[in-house]
């Protein structure tokens, strides 16, 4: 975020968090990219220094700060180091308004306290085989049996999936009635029934955690119903917008890395004489990769703000997440080109951004998804 969006203290925290990533992940997370996973303990020490669950009240361990801005700052100084492993955003933005929104009193004294230590990490299990963005389409069922409800189905794409220990489940409880059929069921890692299929390989995040996960007729107790039966999709609409915020704001982060980097390969590289970056043609891509960033960087600053304030709604969440992501793809792109045969080592790192930031589009609700929330309000 720009220096004049924050205050001393998010600077402290901002300092705090640098050297937090340049001491437990920068050295380790080539081998966890070999290996195709974090190490669990990563989890544990961002706990400790109180990164995890930073707007969770004081009282269930966490940082009692609501404040969209830290969480900011901690996405963008782990993408400033290209550690694309870290499921961090998915715990504490996307999972934690579930939590503190929807959980009672009971639940949130049970889960909280572990979700802040990083004794406990979260996942949300949306996407099926053959339902993605068009969330009604979903088939993973439960039915009420007593004090249980009994949870069938399976889920993909599941990011933390493999680490997880508590999966925030949509599901379908109330057959034939839509959108309005869906529950949110929370998963413990030790329910009978609950398996976890591959880590799914994908074409870039190698160290990230995302698998497929199996519901084998899990008993899961009513008390780990979260919410309100058959609102889930509108628990779900009105959590969305903060989930599409951030990666609206980790996709600035990540292209503004790959330009700073780029910006200095065309000033430091030679070529007929001279840097590569004295040529025209090369000094008008680099002029518009910085425009485009500035306006992309100022609306998702501004959308951050207006999240503090409690204005930002579904539809300029979803101006910022495809502007963001798109703008990001288009940047990243000609990144590797301005890098020549160095852009497509996997060993540079634009060439690694190239492959671990192509998801932004798609997930969070795909772009063209997007289009249609914006469409849809234009009255067309």
């Amino acid at each position: 975020m720009r220096d004049s969006e924050l205050t001393q203290d998010h600077r402290d925290f901002q300092a705090m968090v640098r050297d937090f990533v340049e001491r437990e992940i920068v050295p380790f997370h080539a081998d966890w990219e070999r290996a195709g996973l974090v190490d669990r303990e990563v989890w544990r020490r961002a706990g400790k220094l109180g990164l995890l669950g930073i707007d969770v009240p004081e009282e269930y361990g966490g940082g009692g700060v609501r404040d969209f801005r830290y969480q900011v700052l901690l996405s963008e100084e782990i993408m400033r180091v290209g550690a694309t492993g870290i499921g961090f955003a998915l715990h504490n933005d996307v999972v934690a308004p579930y939590l503190l929104g929807l959980a009672t009193d009971e639940q949130k004294r049970r889960w909280l306290p572990g979700f802040c230590s990083g004794d406990l990490v979260t996942a949300i299990a949306m996407t099926e085989p053959e339902a993605g963005s068009d969330l009604q389409a979903i088939r993973t069922t439960a039915f009420q049996d007593g004090d249980d409800y009994v949870l069938r189905g399976a889920k993909t794409f599941i990011t933390n999936g493999i680490h997880a220990d508590l999966v925030v489940v949509v599901a379908r409880t109330r057959p034939g009635r839509g959108a309005r059929g869906l529950s949110l069921l929370v998963v413990e890692r030790d329910m009978p029934g609950f398996s976890r299929g591959r880590k799914l390989e994908k074409i870039g995040m190698a160290a990230q955690d995302t698998a497929e996960l199996f519901f084998d007729d899990v008993r899961v107790p009513a008390a780990n119903l979260l919410g309100t039966p058959g609102r889930a999709f509108l628990h779900l609409a009105a959590n969305l917008p903060q989930e599409r915020l951030g990666i609206a704001a980790y996709a600035v982060a990540a292209a503004e890395t790959a330009f700073a980097q780029t910006l200095a390969y065309c000033k430091n590289r030679t070529a007929f004489g001279q840097p590569v970056g004295t040529f025209q043609h090369v000094r008008f891509e680099l002029a518009e990769m910085a425009t485009e960033l500035d306006v992309a960087r100022t609306y998702v600053d501004r959308a951050v703000a207006e999240h503090n304030a409690g204005r930002l709604d579904a539809v300029a969440a979803a101006k910022a997440k495809w502007w963001a992501t798109d703008v990001q793809r288009r940047v990243l792109d000609r990144c590797v080109q301005l890098h020549g045969g160095y852009g497509f080592m996997r060993e540079t790192p634009v060439a690694r951004a190239f492959v671990d930031n192509r998801v932004h589009p798609i997930y969070g609700g795909t772009n063209e998804i997007m289009k249609e929330i914006i469409g849809r309000d234009l009255g067309v």
